[in-house]
């Protein structure tokens, strides 16, 4: 599984990619995470609010912290 947290390292995508860390440690699903924050990579989403999680190409969360509970289902399916 591949998630990646896109956000230009903000307080809000620091602790978006901390969320999915720490969720992902505790499933114990086998995925990668990779923080993007440039800028022009980010737009090349579609997307424009920051901080959002892309879980295996598809965009789940954008221009919010999501909650660990959702981080959680999305992954976990």
């Amino acid at each position: 599984m591949e998630i990646k947290v896109l956000g230009p390292g903000c307080a809000k995508c620091v602790k978006a990619e901390k969320l999915v860390k720490e969720v992902v440690e505790e499933t114990g699903v086998d995925a990668s995470v990779e923080k993007v924050t440039d800028m022009l990579q980010i737009a090349s989403y579609g997307i424009f609010g920051t901080p959002s999680v892309i879980v295996d190409g598809e965009v789940k969360c954008t221009g919010k912290v999501p909650k660990k509970a959702d981080i959680k289902a999305w992954i976990t399916k």
